[in-house]
This record gives C-alpha cells, sequence and structure tokens, in this order.
C-alpha cells in the first residue's frame, strides 16, 4: 500500500462510514461497569459538592489536565511552567518570548477549557459552535496556530504512530464532514440516550471524525467532562480524564480502532466507563485531601496572620497556587501593608516558597507548595 509523507497505511483503519451512531447496545452486558462508573461519578460529585468553593479548590487540577492532556500528544511541559505563566498573566506581565512554546501551547488547553465552560454557563449546549470557539482558543498559539485554528479541516487528515512511521487510522473525508459533524450534534442533544453511554459514544465519534487539522485529541478529552455537566451526571465539569487514558494509553488507541473495524461498539464502552471509574477514583482521593488541606489551613492562617483577611489570603493562594508577589498585594483584595506581611510571614513559616526572588521591576515569584504536592502530574 502506498504511503503518505513517508508513512505507511499498511493497517490502517477507515472510519466506520454509515455506522453511526451504533445500531445496537447491549445494555445487560454493560449494566454492572454502567453501575459501577455511575456510583464512582456520584460519590466524586457529592465530594465536590461538599468543597467549601468548588472552583476555587479545582483551578489547579484543570492545569494539571492541560500537562497529561497535552503530554499525550507528545507536548511536554509542567505544571510548575503553566501556573508561571499564568501568574504572570494575572501579574499583566505575559511577555510570551519568556516562555517555551510548548508550556504556552499547554496553558492554551485551559484558555479552551474556560471558553468552553462560560459558554455553557450562558446557555449554549455542546455544538459545532462551541465546539470551533473552543478550538480557537486552543491553538491560539505556538505550533497549531497556523493550522486553522476555530475551522474544520478542508482535507483529508490521519491518525499515526509517529514513531513507527504508521498510519492507525483514516478519519471521515472533509467532504462527508459537514453530515459527520451535523449527526454527533443530533446525537448529543438526544436526552433519551443514557447520559454515560452517550458520553463514551460521543467521545469515540469526535476522534473518529477527527475534525480539525490539530488539538482533536485535546478537544475531544475536554468534551467529556462538559457533556456529563450537560447531562446533569455531575454539577461543574471537573471530571478531567487524560490521567485515566494515559495509563492505558495503547489500549484506548486499539479499542478506538476496534469501533470502526469490527463494530466493537459494546468493548469501547466497556472501557470507556472502567476509564470514569478509574478517574473518578483518582479524584475523589485528590479531592478529599485539597478539602482537608484547604481546613487546615484556614486554621493555620487564622493562628499566624492573626486578621480579618486571612481567609481571603487563603482562597487566593488556593485559586492561584504560583503567583508574583506584586498580584498578591494588589489582586487579593487585601490592603497592601497587609498583603506584605502577610507574605513575609507565610515564606517564613515554610508555607510559601520563594521560587524567583525579584529582580528589576518583576516582583518575586511564589507558590504554595502543600497545594501543588497534591495535583502536580
Amino acid at each position: 500500500m502506498a504511503d503518505i509523507q513517508g508513512y505507511d497505511l499498511e493497517g490502517a483503519i477507515d472510519y466506520h462510514a454509515g455506522r453511526f451512531p451504533p445500531a445496537n447496545i447491549d445494555y445487560e452486558r454493560i449494566a454492572p461497569s454502567l453501575t459501577r462508573a455511575t456510583s464512582a461519578l456520584a460519590r466524586y460529585d457529592a465530594k465536590l459538592e461538599a468543597l467549601h468553593n468548588k472552583e476555587l479548590l479545582l483551578a489547579p487540577l484543570r492545569n494539571a489536565e492541560a500537562v497529561v492532556s497535552s503530554r499525550i500528544e507528545g507536548t511536554i511541559a509542567t505544571l510548575d511552567e503553566i501556573l508561571k505563566i499564568q501568574a504572570d498573566v494575572d501579574d499583566d506581565d505575559d511577555d510570551e518570548l519568556a516562555y517555551r512554546q510548548e508550556a504556552i501551547e499547554v496553558y492554551s488547553y485551559t484558555r479552551a477549557v474556560r471558553r468552553a465552560q462560560n459558554m455553557m454557563d450562558q446557555g449554549l449546549p455542546i455544538s459545532s459552535r462551541l465546539i470551533r470557539e473552543a478550538h480557537s482558543q486552543l491553538l491560539f498559539f505556538g505550533r497549531g496556530a497556523d493550522k486553522a485554528p476555530g475551522s474544520f479541516k478542508r482535507e483529508q487528515n490521519y491518525v499515526a504512530d509517529k514513531r513507527n512511521r504508521r498510519i492507525l487510522f483514516v478519519p471521515i473525508s472533509s467532504d462527508d464532514l459537514e453530515n459527520g459533524v451535523a449527526d454527533l450534534e443530533k446525537f448529543i442533544h438526544d436526552e433519551t440516550i443514557e447520559p454515560l453511554v452517550q458520553t463514551a459514544v460521543m467521545h469515540l465519534e469526535f476522534e473518529a471524525l477527527h475534525p480539525f487539522k490539530d488539538g482533536n485529541g485535546r478537544l475531544g478529552r475536554m468534551l467529556i467532562p462538559l457533556n456529563l455537566w450537560q447531562r446533569d451526571i455531575i454539577h461543574a465539569p471537573h471530571l478531567y480524564v487524560s490521567a485515566a487514558i494515559e495509563e492505558r494509553r495503547d489500549e484506548y488507541v486499539e479499542r478506538l480502532r476496534a469501533v470502526s473495524a469490527n463494530d466493537e461498539w459494546d468493548e469501547w464502552i466497556l472501557f470507556f466507563l472502567e476509564i470514569l471509574q478509574r478517574q473518578a477514583e483518582i479524584n475523589i482521593s485528590i479531592t478529599e485531601r485539597i478539602g482537608d488541606l484547604y481546613n487546615e489551613m484556614q486554621t493555620r492562617f487564622r493562628e499566624l496572620l492573626n486578621s480579618q483577611w486571612a481567609p481571603v489570603a487563603v482562597n487566593y493562594v488556593f485559586g492561584k497556587p504560583v503567583f508574583r508577589n506584586s498580584a498578591f498585594t494588589s489582586s487579593a483584595g487585601i490592603p497592601n501593608q497587609t498583603a506584605h506581611r502577610f507574605s513575609r510571614i507565610l515564606i517564613d513559616e515554610n508555607i510559601l516558597t520563594v521560587v524567583e526572588e525579584a529582580a528589576g521591576r518583576r516582583a518575586a515569584l511564589l507558590s504554595f507548595q502543600p497545594l501543588l504536592e497534591i495535583v502536580r502530574a
């Protein structure tokens, strides 16, 4: 079989044209796994609801997801790098030349997640409009910026094993993409389908369509918590699944291929439910540790700082565990002199760590390591 730009097409699987959505799903077969995954998600969601401020406390998880999801695609950055970029953006000092290109690409994932969540908060359901807008945020800078951010593909693309120079999967053609996206939207909006099964099939179909030139894997994983949120399975879109997928990455790819090759929808759904269950269990543990740390720090900050502003300081360092000292003193809502005193005390008590000393006009970079140790990927 002919090569494509040096890649071998031998053994590649073609998109399952005319076979979406699946004609039959064996609900009796998947019922036990469905029950376990549903139970794990319910336990996780209950943990989230018990948190004092879940948006605040779980903000670092979004950044950790960006790191892992991008790593699956071969873009490597650390959580600390992403949080440093966020700190400088908050400090109005976002000189992009100061950061590695890959780090900015990973940071853009968090922009895309926030944009999609905000659009849904405003009443827009998951749709081609939302997906294209999230994609434009995802590829706003870096190697993907020249790959038509926010626009569906206009030529055939491929899923490849770059190490072995093999084409693994041939997605839907650009000529058929418009109808494929319309069918996917119709499926997503069908509320008669069991939500977890719908999310499993939706994710696979998005990856099989591969509607963009780049960023499909990251965006497809982003849609998972958004759909669970849209279907009221979780109260907020904070179930990021890349860690569980990365644990079984090779199997994940083969399960995707097997659907198009042999209509193995039930096997895919069973695998996906295991992924959801595993990620929910991981996140239950993380959420419990974050909650315990938050309660502990409320007491310590109150005792150490002896101020009415102590709770504000706690919330600030949990929401922004890496920050410029100037941002803390200017945007935390705490009087400047008080904020300076707080940072000195917290550094002396080893609660905050100086990552970078102040230099010239740039303030010191501080980090709240106890939280980072919990969420660091």
